[in-house]
């Protein structure tokens, strides 16, 4: 007899904590598609929205206004 199992098997290697996180992830997601038809899955995938104004001037946007406000902590500080 011999087992379908691979516990009884020795040079089966286990999973990687990155495996697991991803065959998790993998089988939530195939989890809440269960049951919708292909319609109702790619209508989800178009509701994401997308920012209007990209992470380039977020950032420069906040560079400017918070390195102004440390220039001008720093000027009057050793001003």
């Amino acid at each position: 007899m011999r087992p379908d199992t691979d516990m009884m098997n020795p040079f089966s290697q286990a999973q990687t904590p990155e495996q697991r996180r991803r065959n998790a992830k993998f089988a939530k997601e195939n989890e809440a598609k269960m049951g919708k038809s292909e319609g109702q899955i790619k209508q989800r995938v178009k509701e994401t929205p997308k920012s209007p104004i990209s992470l380039f001037w977020v950032v420069l946007l906040g560079f400017i206004i918070f390195g102004g406000l440390v220039f001008e902590a720093i000027s009057r500080f050793f001003g």
